[in-house]
């Protein structure tokens, strides 16, 4: 983890912030000046911090997950850190519950498959996910065709909690955003169309939006949590400029990219009286958006 703030260190004092508010917790509070003002916060998880853990979103309600913010979340759970997860369907809905794109597992039940989802134009057919297993072991996990249920992996893993996003940004250190489908790119992995017509010549990856992605460093040790802001003076990032910033200067070898807009959380709680917030600027609502799901961590105070 430590590699992973040398660059930090040369940066002004008034663009980055580094604290340890608890045992095996980093937060990072940073803003970039390039390619345009982006205000990011990341929290670097050590896996190998005695008495921490982790909890997904459970399943609930009459689809598969029941709609709360991740600040709500982690102030139900009093957890130490939380993110946003998967994304979700119906979207844009006032509806309270949610059905999760993606494989999704919580504390061993598995809620969610793999699936060809609807947005093709931005999310991949059974994009690869992300499990953390009940002795805190974390690695990318995915799709098993032999298996129709959907809910089985390749691994010989056991699925504890698992979040999906739309696609790896990062693979084996390299950035790796996926392209759309045309003569150029005939086994490339999204679909042109949707709303804006997205296409290699305008992609969705290519809006500078809000953010959130998760990832691994190369050993498996070190989990990376991490959001971009669009609000609060910050302009979002592109997925290719998140990736770069994850495997250059925070170590990453493997990423994830979850659900981002106005879906984008981060909450980390007080280490002096537990209480909860929004670190982030979040473009919904100032207590974030209502989301399907989200990870929370659970890490104990530091020694005195």
């Amino acid at each position: 983890m430590l590699a992973g703030l040398v660059v930090l260190w040369a940066q002004p004092a008034a663009q980055v912030r580094v604290s340890q508010p608890y045992a095996g917790v980093t937060y990072i509070d940073r803003w970039l000046d390039a390619p345009r003002r982006i205000h990011l916060h990341i929290a670097q998880i050590d896996l190998a911090t005695p008495g921490l853990r982790f909890k997904v979103s459970p399943p609930a309600g009459d689809r598969e997950a029941m709609r709360q913010s991740t600040l709500a979340f982690a102030t139900l759970e009093r957890a130490q850190v939380a993110i946003n997860g998967h994304f979700f369907l119906p979207f844009p809905s006032t509806e309270r519950t949610a059905w999760v794109i993606g494989l999704a597992a919580s504390e061993g039940r598995v809620y969610s498959a793999f699936e060809s989802p609807a947005q093709r134009y931005a999310l991949v057919a059974n994009a690869p996910a992300l499990n953390i297993d009940r002795e805190n072991r974390a690695s990318l996990v995915h799709w098993d065709p032999a298996q129709p249920d959907g809910r089985r992996v390749l691994e010989p893993v056991t699925l504890w909690n698992v979040v999906a996003g739309s696609a790896q940004i990062v693979t084996d250190g390299v950035v790796t955003v996926p392209q759309y489908r045309d003569a150029a790119h005939p086994v490339a992995l999204l679909e042109p169309g949707g709303p804006n017509d997205y296409s290699n010549a305008v992609a969705w990856s290519e809006v500078a939006t809000a953010r959130t992605a998760i990832g691994l460093s190369r050993d498996q040790r070190t989990l990376t949590l991490f959001t971009a802001d669009v609000r609060g003076g910050s302009e979002g990032m592109r997925l290719d400029e998140v990736g770069r910033v994850l495997s250059d200067q925070y170590g990453v070898w493997d990423a994830l990219n979850l659900d981002g807009g106005g879906s984008t959380s981060m909450v980390l709680a007080d280490p002096m009286t537990g209480e909860a917030a929004l670190v982030n600027t979040s473009s919904d609502n100032p207590t974030g958006r209502e989301v399907a799901t989200s990870l929370a961590v659970f890490a104990p105070k530091p020694p005195r």
